[in-house]
């Protein structure tokens, strides 16, 4: 996948981890569209050349995950002609709660973390999938604060419905680890403290997940429709995301 990976990766000077999820395997020897969907961390700080390459693109909706406190914080993606806004926050404990402990198996500890979002935040990520499945919302952009969990999660459960072998989903996944490294140079650059867990992305925390979903669910395609998600609306999912 590697020379697919460089061909997704689009550099920005203030998105660390934005990438084209395009390119990638689905089901019946089909692939994900191109330039239909990116995923990335807070693009609030974009502006100038950023911001003319960001329009370039012409994405028409994009997802915020963020907390609402997150939003206020640190602002929302630059107002641009034609292009609406939606801010989604899917409901889920405070991650200071349960600390990750160095040491143990972060892959785990992501894992939980990833299905208690499934849990508590069912809605709000099925009003996510729901919106990347309108064909006329597209392209998209999904992010949260670092592009690594709550977008994680969503763009996991898409491409899982879109047929995309979960290998290949977990090797997208892991791809933020880089992002991230420069999110962090970036942060402490500024002056900023990161705290835990790490910025990082072990591909075994996307697997663990999907496959502990798909044994408490059945499918995540059943998961979707559990919190929400129309016959019709993954039918048309597939319909435009994959060529």
């Amino acid at each position: 996948m590697d020379a697919i990976d460089a061909d997704r990766r689009l550099p920005f000077t203030t998105m660390f981890n934005f990438r084209d999820l395009g390119g990638l395997p689905a089901r019946d020897g089909r692939r994900v569209r191109r330039r239909r969907l990116y995923r990335s961390d807070s693009p609030h700080r974009i502006d100038g050349t950023d911001l003319d390459a960001f329009a370039a693109l012409g994405v028409r909706t994009v997802i915020d995950l963020r907390r609402p406190a997150e939003v206020e914080r640190d602002g929302r993606v630059p107002e641009l002609p034609r292009l609406a806004y939606r801010h989604i926050h899917p409901e889920h404990v405070d991650w200071s709660a349960t600390l990750y402990q160095p040491g143990t198996d972060l892959a785990r500890y992501l894992a939980d973390r990833y299905a208690a979002l499934a849990e508590t935040g069912a809605a709000g990520l099925a009003e996510a999938v729901g919106l990347i499945a309108d064909a006329a919302n597209a392209p998209v952009l999904v992010h949260c604060v670092a592009g690594k969990d709550r977008t994680g999660v969503v763009c996991g459960l898409t491409l899982a419905a879109l047929g995309v072998p979960d290998p290949d989903i977990a090797a997208d996944y892991a791809l933020s680890a880089e992002g991230l490294e420069r999110f962090q140079a970036w942060y402490a650059g500024m002056g900023g403290v990161l705290g835990l867990p790490p910025l990082t992305t072990p591909a075994a925390a996307m697997a663990l997940f999907l496959a502990e979903l798909r044994e408490r669910y059945g499918s995540v395609e059943d998961y979707l429709r559990q919190a929400g998600l129309t016959d019709r609306q993954l039918a048309a999912l597939r319909e435009h995301l994959l060529d």
